[in-house]
This record gives structure tokens, C-alpha cells and sequence, in this order.
């Protein structure tokens, strides 16, 4: 696997996501985008990092 440069600004526990930084918790794009599960969100669980990918 390629080693990532961490951004210490996003951290991330998603390791299967491309962008995870195995180790160290965070994400390796400079910047993501949050997007939303429903029409209304009114929690965490409603919302998602939209700049997920399958790693």
C-alpha cells in the first residue's frame, strides 16, 4: 500500500475507506464533503463523508 500524508485536520476511523491514513486515524485528502442520508437531517447518523471511497 502507498503511505498517505495525513491531514491533521480530518480524522477518520474508517479504514476501509481509500483515503484512511492506516496509521494514524486520519484522512488524507486536503478537504471532503459531508452530504446527507435524508431530507432532513437531525443527527450524525443522518449524515455521511460524501468523499468516501472503497479502499
Amino acid at each position: 500500500m502507498n503511505q498517505r500524508n495525513a491531514n491533521p485536520s480530518i480524522a477518520c476511523t474508517v479504514n476501509t475507506c481509500a483515503y484512511h491514513c492506516k496509521d494514524q486515524d486520519h484522512c488524507s485528502l486536503s478537504s471532503i464533503r459531508v452530504g446527507c442520508c435524508g431530507a432532513q437531517p437531525m443527527d450524525c447518523a443522518s449524515t455521511e463523508c460524501a468523499s468516501f471511497k472503497k479502499g
